[in-house]
């Protein structure tokens, strides 16, 4: 079956599938300590180009989130996020297991604004009770964020600087970042992203690589005996061969760029297929995530064709679904489901 449910529906890259081959017989030291994790950190912090850059990997992205914001934030801050945000919607309370609360404000087109937030800590420094209230320590959002949309360069300085003024960590939750740097719509750069925030990560999971995610500290701010941290947490994965090997290889000729530039060719493909076929869109995205309005009497059938993801409602007849490109979609993909949306077709009032 086609399948446009997720980027990390395949394996790995055949590139990163290659290096993870002809390394298997190597023996190497765990733990992140070999030569493979050190050339993949250092291709990492070259490629930003910055000094005060620290990086470390984790194996997928809720941990990833976990393990951050509860190694960044003492026991009685909480962490802001957009009540669309992944930590706030699809991880399981995982944040909040660790020990720090999600507060969650609204967003717009999934992103969190500059502004929501200052209102928030001016309410909070206002209350005579916050001394009973969780007390934010940091403002988490994700780019791309959960609806594919983008922050732009501004928005990220406004976050950045509403963070600096009530002393907030910004950490960006990079799990789909190669699609947000190379859009066709962003003038957000890796590097503007180093500046702007304490601390970041490369999502390698949802681009390209079998697990892996590559935590950026932005300011030499890494938390004291982080290993330690990640142990404890039960993050820490022995074959860390594994991470550097994959991110050593993603970080080679450009590789990583390559796979998101192709996921966002294909998307481009599937937008003009979906739109010569009068689907509507949920909102406009300009990454590898795609949200069209579908008739519910159409969904039935349609899975039994093509894989694809249930988002939400939009109304009593209609249901928002996902569909994502990744490295190894095809253009015999995208045809196959513009057959199947032909096949399955039902009239639609909208």
């Amino acid at each position: 079956m086609v399948s446009f449910e997720s980027d990390y529906i395949a394996g790995a890259h055949p590139e990163v599938l290659k290096k993870l081959t002809e390394t298997n017989f190597e023996a190497l030291p765990g733990y992140g300590t070999d030569k493979y994790c050190e050339s993949a950190k250092k291709k990492i912090i070259d490629t930003i180009g910055l000094d005060g850059l620290q990086v470390e990997f984790l194996a997928g992205g809720t941990q990833t989130n976990a393990v951050v914001i509860s190694t960044m934030l003492a026991d009685y801050e909480a962490v802001i996020a957009a009540t669309t945000g992944h930590i706030s919607v699809h991880e399981a309370g995982a944040v909040e297991y660790t020990g720090n609360k999600v507060i969650s404000l609204p967003g717009k087109d999934g992103k969190l604004a500059a502004e929501t937030v200052k209102k928030y800590m001016e309410m909070l420094a206002g209350d005579d009770s916050r001394e009973h209230m969780p007390i934010p320590g940091m403002v988490y959002v994700s780019h791309p964020t959960e609806y594919g949309t983008l922050y732009s360069k501004a928005e990220l300085e406004a976050l950045s600087g509403v963070c600096r003024e009530y002393g907030l960590k910004l950490f960006l939750d990079g799990a789909r970042l190669g699609y947000g740097l190379k859009s066709r719509e962003t003038d957000v750069t890796i590097q503007d992203i180093a500046k702007l925030t304490d601390v970041f990560y490369i999502g390698g999971t949802k681009v390209g690589a079998l697990c892996g995610e590559a935590v950026v500290f932005t300011k030499n701010n890494r938390p004291p005996h982080f290993m330690n941290s990640v142990k404890k947490r039960g993050a820490l994965l022995a074959k860390g061969r594994l991470l550097g090997v994959q991110f050593d290889a993603l970080f080679t000729d450009g590789l990583y760029f390559r796979i998101s530039e192709h996921a966002l060719d294909m998307a481009e493909r599937l937008v003009k297929m979906l739109e010569a076929q009068g689907v509507k869109f949920f909102m406009h995205s300009p990454t590898n995530q795609q949200f069209a309005v579908l008739p519910d009497a159409q969904l039935a059938s349609l899975k039994e064709k093509i894989a694809f993801t249930f988002w939400e409602r939009y109304d009593e007849t209609h249901s928002v679904v996902r569909f994502a490109t990744g490295w190894s979609t095809t253009e015999q993909d995208i045809e196959e489901l513009a057959k199947a949306l032909k096949e399955t077709k039902v009239l639609s009032d909208l």
